[in-house]
């Protein structure tokens, strides 16, 4: 229970502007593989963002999903270098 009183005072201790900050930045880090699908034009961006909620809670689906937000287009630029067809 110490441990809870002792985050709860610092929580009220602090700046508002400085938890603002924090709420945005990790919003961002959580949010970050829809992020990259906007910036890399995913088709999937809607499932991206959808599975981007629960995954946040598991670091290693949330890094699955910047590897698939990331890596959006790369197979159709690949597939046409050797005149193969897109995987869809």
């Amino acid at each position: 229970m110490e441990i809870l009183e002792n985050y709860f005072s610092a929580v009220q201790d602090a700046d508002p502007i400085s938890l603002v900050i924090f709420g945005v930045l990790f919003l961002a880090v959580w949010f970050l593989p829809a992020i990259l699908a906007v910036f890399f034009n995913r088709k999937h961006l809607v499932k991206i963002a959808v599975l981007n909620v629960p995954a946040g809670l598991s670091v290693i689906a949330w890094g699955a999903l910047c590897v698939w937000a990331a890596t959006g287009k790369m197979s159709a630029k690949l597939a046409a270098k050797a005149r193969l067809k897109p995987v869809e």
